[in-house]
């Protein structure tokens, strides 16, 4: 009887540790609406700080280093998710995504609404919310995600100055029936 007792209490306490995991989230689409969006502002013809090709590699750049990084250490890290789920839980890859592309957002459009990048930021933001909400990640994790997706974006800002320096060296063209990019070398 005391051995079912004490059985029945590690039990209790071991699944007191970790929450259900719940599935897809909104977070799992959130995390990719900043990026969207500077997509989409610039498609439409916002005005911006780069051209298209200067653009364009600023977010594949910054997204390309902000998963890197994340990836590369949580396959190194092998921090435990608190829902238990998996061991790669440092840092949050959806709130570095997500940060990345809210900061594409800031250093493209602060000179032309300063509601836009705050938009980025609340998105980006909201989505390391939902992750620890979902107890799929801690605040750290989330705020290293975060840090990393800011970092990767102004590490593709520097680049791409040092590589394009005039800014002026790719022309995109998009009409209804066609899409075409140049890259003059």
């Amino acid at each position: 009887m005391i051995i079912i007792i004490v059985m029945m209490t590690i039990g209790m306490n071991a699944s007191a540790q970790y929450k259900e995991y719940h599935g897809d989230g909104p977070d799992d689409v959130l995390r990719l609406v900043p990026i969207a969006s500077a997509v989409a502002l610039k498609a439409c013809g916002v005005e911006s700080r780069s051209n298209w090709h200067a653009f364009l590699a600023n977010v594949a750049l910054s997204n390309i280093t902000a998963a890197g990084v994340t990836y590369g250490l949580k396959h190194s890290v092998h921090h435990m998710r608190p829902d238990g789920t998996d061991n790669k839980g440092f840092p949050s890859g959806h709130a570095s995504i997500a940060f990345a592309g809210a900061h594409v957002m800031f250093k493209e459009f602060k000179n032309t609404s300063i509601w836009i990048p705050i938009a980025g930021y609340a998105v980006a933001t909201a989505t390391a919310i939902d992750r620890v909400h979902r107890n799929r990640h801690k605040w750290d994790d989330v705020a290293a995600g975060a840090l990393i997706g800011v970092a990767s974006t102004e590490l593709s800002y520097w680049i791409t100055s040092k590589l394009m320096p005039n800014n002026e060296r790719g022309t995109i063209a998009l009409s209804p029936t066609s899409f075409t990019f140049r890259y003059d070398l």
